[in-house]
C-alpha cells in the first residue's frame, strides 16, 4: 500500500517553501507514495509539480482566522487516509498542526526554514505568531530545518528533543544550470535589460524584505559606478520595500544606474545574464538564490550570516564580507570585476560545491529518510 502524504502551505507565492515542496512531490517514488497538496490557487506552483498522481486541493490561507480551512483539512486527511501531514509557513500550520491532531494524531512534519521570531511581521503578530508556533509544537513530529543554526535554534530557544529536529539542506536542479547550455538566454535578457555584452551587470535577487539588505547593495553602487564605469546594476524582485529602494535610488542619484526588474518567474534565465550576483542579506535561513547562483557557476560576494556561511567559504566558492557593511561590499565586488581569473575559479569551485552537497537528489533522498522512520 503506498503512503499518503498531504503538503500544506500557503501558496499564496511562489517562493522557496513553495519550490521544494514541488521538488518533493516530483521526486518521489510514485510507486510508493501518493502525494496531496493544500494550498492556495497559485498557477505557477501547480505548473511546477510535473507528476501526474498528486491531487491539488485549493484552500485561502491569506485570513490565518478562517475556521472552514482547518474543518477542510480534517475533511481531506479523513477521506484521503493521510498517513503523514507535511506542512510549512505560520498560517498553513496554523490549520494543518491542529487538522493532524484532530485526526487521530497522523505523523506530522514541519518544515522550519525561517523561526517565527524571524518573521517580517509587526511586534504583536509575530508574538501572536509564537505563542500558537509554541502551543502547536506539540503535534509535530519531527522538525526539518535547512541550517545549523536552526537546528540549534529548534533545540535551544524552543526547547525541541533533538532527536525531533533533523537538518536537511535545501537542493538544486544542478543540471539544468549549466551555463553553457544558457548562451541563448543570457543574450535575450541582456537585450531585455538594454545592456551590452561588454558592460558589466551586477545583480540581486530576491523579494524586497529588510532581510535581505539591499538598501547596502544600492548604497554601494556610487562607489561602483565611479571605480567600473561600464558597470551596470539590477535588483531582480519585488516586495512591499521596492518604493523605499526606488527613493533611496534617486537621493543617491544612481536611480539611473540600477535596473528595478519587479517579479520575475525566469529566476534561471535571468541568472545567466548577470556576471556576478551579490546577495547583501542580514538574516535567511539557507537561501536558495545562493544555490542556483553557485549552480550557474557564478561568481558570489555575500554576506557572512548564519545559513549563508554553511553554503561557501570565503575565498573558495565566493567572497563574503560582514552584513550592513557597504564599503567592504564594494570592494568585494571591485575585487572580482577587476580579475576574470579570481571570477572564474569562484564560479568554477562554487559549481563544483553545488553538484557535490546540494543537489536536490540529496534533499530528496533525506526527505524520504525522515518518512520511513517516521512510519
Amino acid at each position: 500500500m503506498k503512503t499518503r502524504i498531504l503538503y500544506v502551505i500557503d501558496g499564496i507565492e511562489f517562493g522557496g517553501g513553495e519550490r521544494v515542496f514541488a521538488q518533493i512531490i516530483n521526486g518521489l517514488p510514485e510507486d510508493r507514495y501518493e502525494t496531496f497538496l493544500a494550498t492556495a490557487p497559485n498557477d505557477a506552483f501547480q505548473k511546477a509539480i510535473t507528476v501526474k498522481n498528486c491531487s491539488f486541493f485549493p484552500i485561502d490561507f491569506s485570513n490565518r482566522y478562517n475556521a472552514a480551512n482547518l474543518l477542510k483539512l480534517i475533511r481531506i486527511i479523513k477521506y484521503h487516509r493521510i498517513d503523514i501531514v507535511h506542512g510549512q509557513g505560520a498560517r498553513a500550520e496554523f490549520y494543518a498542526r491542529l487538522a493532524a491532531g484532530l485526526t487521530g494524531r497522523k505523523k506530522y512534519v514541519a518544515t522550519v526554514a525561517m523561526p517565527v521570531e524571524g518573521y517580517d511581521v509587526g511586534p504583536w503578530k509575530r508574538r501572536l505568531y509564537g505563542i500558537f508556533d509554541r502551543f502547536s509544537e506539540r503535534f509535530v513530529d519531527r522538525f526539518l530545518v535547512v541550517s545549523d543554526i536552526l537546528v540549534k535554534s529548534m533545540i535551544q530557544v524552543h526547547g525541541i528533543a533533538p532527536g525531533k529536529v533533523v537538518k536537511i539542506y535545501n537542493g538544486i536542479e544542478t543540471d539544468l544550470y549549466r551555463q553553457e547550455n544558457q548562451l541563448d538566454n543570457r543574450r535575450r535578457i541582456r537585450q531585455e535589460f538594454q545592456v551590452s555584452d561588454t558592460d558589466v551587470l551586477i545583480g540581486a535577487i530576491g523579494r524586497l524584505v529588510w532581510q535581505k539588505g539591499f538598501e547596502y547593495f544600492i548604497q554601494a553602487v556610487p562607489e561602483l559606478a565611479q571605480a567600473l564605469p561600464t558597470s551596470r546594476y539590477a535588483l531582480i524582485g519585488d516586495g512591499i520595500l521596492r518604493r523605499d529602494l526606488e527613493k533611496l535610488a534617486n537621493d543617491l542619484k544612481i536611480r539611473d544606474h540600477i535596473l528595478f526588474t519587479g517579479q520575475r518567474t525566469d529566476i534561471r534565465d535571468t541568472l545567466t545574464a548577470l556576471d556576478i550576483v551579490v546577495i547583501p542579506s542580514v538574516l535567511e535561513g539557507f537561501p536558495i538564490v545562493t544555490l542556483e547562483a553557485m549552480a550557474m557557476g557564478k561568481p558570489i560576494v555575500a554576506t557572512a550570516i548564519d545559513g549563508i556561511t554553511e553554503q561557501i567559504m570565503d575565498g573558495r566558492e565566493g567572497i563574503l564580507v560582514p552584513p550592513r557593511n557597504t564599503a567592504n561590499l564594494a570592494q568585494a565586488i571591485i575585487k572580482i570585476v577587476s580579475n576574470p581569473i579570481m571570477a572564474d575559479t569562484l564560479g568554477k569551485a562554487a559549481r563544483r560545491r553545488v553538484t557535490t552537497e546540494f543537489s536536490v537528489q540529496q534533499m530528496i533522498k533525506a526527505t524520504i529518510n525522515v518518512y520511513d522512520d517516521l512510519l
